[in-house]
């Protein structure tokens, strides 16, 4: 077997245990938030740059934390945050903030009992391993955090779609946001 079926293997199995009850209501906090914002570190923020790029796409006031252009957070805001451990020290105070001001925040982890998901208002568990810990056989061939990543990408997307059906929106009506400069 390639590699590249290894892990296909392993991307089947983990997005069957994703719950469709925290779907859904991660993709209605997503509807009803007057703007959107989402922080990761690494590898996960990466992911989340790319469903930020995709709500913007759809017409969103969205935005990653941290980039110049990111407009400040305010009541009514959803905050997202994509941590595999849900330890990532960094994030814990964007949180902290962002509830203090009056935002809703989701946090995107493998641990619901982490200190971010403890903070957050709603939680969405995929599988994965931490990036900090070795893993079986059993669990993934590959390093680090790369299977809880790739996972939180295929989830994004598929978040994209259900937002996209609830707005009646397609790719075409999509495309017309999409950049023109490059």
């Amino acid at each position: 077997m390639t590699h590249i079926q290894t892990i296909l293997q392993e991307l089947t199995s983990t997005v069957q245990a994703i719950d469709q009850a925290e779907t859904t209501q991660l993709a209605e906090a997503v509807l009803k938030a007057d703007r959107i914002f989402l922080a990761g570190a690494g590898r996960s923020g990466l992911m989340g740059k790319a469903f930020v790029m995709r709500l913007m796409h759809m017409n969103f006031d969205a935005y990653v934390v941290g980039e110049t252009v990111t407009a400040n957070l305010r009541e009514g805001d959803l905050l997202i945050i994509g941590s595999g451990s849900g330890e990532t020290k960094t994030l814990v105070p964007i949180v902290e903030k962002a509830k203090h001001i009056g935002g809703t925040v989701a946090v995107v982890t493998i641990e619901p009992t982490s200190t971010l998901a403890k903070l957050a208002d709603l939680t969405v568990k995929l599988p994965g391993v931490p990036k900090e810990r070795t893993a079986t056989a059993d669990e993934t061939v590959q390093p680090m955090g790369s299977l809880f990543e790739q996972t939180m990408l295929l989830f994004y997307d598929a978040l994209i779609l259900h937002i996209m059906a609830a707005k009646q929106l397609d790719s075409k009506t999509m495309y017309g946001k999409h950049a023109n400069l490059e």
